[in-house]
């Protein structure tokens, strides 16, 4: 029997894959017009967003949400 090592390479940002990035990018632009939208009409926007509930600004907050539904999808 052999044995093979599967050893975990962490990737840089240059490495990412093209499509990972574009849904990145297309998600946290949509969710960011979500969330300042919901900031000037008065909304918690921090309630629409999964992932956002203890973020402290809204860049981080969109960002969980992001990752969050990232997640979903893989």
């Amino acid at each position: 029997m052999s044995h093979t090592d599967h050893a975990r390479v962490s990737r840089s940002s240059s490495e990412v894959p093209r499509g990972f990035m574009s849904i990145f990018l297309l998600a946290f632009g949509l969710l960011f017009v979500v969330a300042v939208l919901g900031r000037l009409v008065g909304l918690q926007w921090r309630d629409l967003l999964p992932g956002a509930e203890n973020s402290d600004g809204i860049s981080d907050g969109v960002k969980a949400a992001v990752y969050t539904f990232m997640s979903h999808l893989i």
